[in-house]
């Protein structure tokens, strides 16, 4: 029987909208799972907007950029703020917000990884981002909220100042790319199955379910063969009947 964790990699951005609710989701449907504490979730990176400028831009100009309709705003983006609201996950500005470039908020969650907070550092930075509506896109910007969650500040600088985590950050969206994401969120199941883009907790609850169901299979009788009767049991042996062989 397996005895390491099943793990679910989970590549997003933290400025995708998707990836905030199912961070929230995914931390909900393993409440749930009866084996949680056997499940290892690990937080990859994947860039969005990595081009936009270090001042960042509003959403509504991000949507004039990118040539999409202005509908886009109550077609897509507002029941986003809908369902997190339903879902008890308030406030969760998806509209009323900056976005920015990620690459040094990226690089502080590798750091954050390498000392053990990783899945914690993620969780708060969604939660700066889509509920204060953070800019988290200039060095100063990282460092304060690096600092308000308790993370080394000497670490921290020093993380971002030598870009030791750029190489790390690149290689994840590069191993999403590879296994076949076209955005965020993306999530791996134990490497036996991936859910592209963002899916209800009931259905996230399942995919870990046979995630699990097939990492952990029931075992079963072998198949018979041979209809012999020559048998012992604990009740006695077996007598041919009379003519047999």
């Amino acid at each position: 029987m397996r005895e390491d964790p099943m793990k679910i990699e989970f590549w997003s951005d933290v400025v995708c909208p998707y990836c905030g609710l199912m961070d929230h989701r995914l931390h909900q449907a393993l409440n749930r799972f009866g084996h949680g504490e056997q499940v290892q979730v690990i937080h990859r990176s994947f860039q969005l907007h990595p081009d936009l400028p270090r001042e960042g831009v509003s959403q509504i100009e991000l949507i004039a950029m990118a040539g999409a309709p202005a509908s886009t705003v109550d077609r897509v983006l507002r029941p986003i703020e809908r369902a997190a609201e339903a879902e008890g996950l308030t406030p969760y500005h998806a509209v009323d917000r900056t976005l920015g470039p990620t690459d040094l908020a990226h690089e502080l969650l590798a750091y954050a990884t390498d000392q053990g907070r990783g899945n914690e550092i993620w969780t708060a930075m969604f939660r700066a981002h889509f509920g204060q509506a953070r800019k988290l896109w200039t060095t100063e910007e990282v460092l304060d909220f690096a600092a308000e969650v308790g993370l080394d500040p000497a670490g921290s600088a020093e993380a971002l100042r030598s870009r030791r985590y750029r190489a790390r950050v690149a290689a994840d969206q590069r191993e999403a790319e590879r296994l076949g994401a076209r955005g965020a969120p993306f999530l791996v199941f134990d490497r036996r199955f991936a859910v592209p883009g963002a899916i209800g907790t009931e259905d996230l609850l399942a995919a870990i379910t046979k995630a699990w169901a097939e990492a952990h299979p029931t075992p079963q009788p072998l198949p018979v063969v041979s209809g012999a009767d020559r048998i012992c049991t604990p009740d006695g042996c077996a007598v041919p009947e009379p003519g047999t062989a």
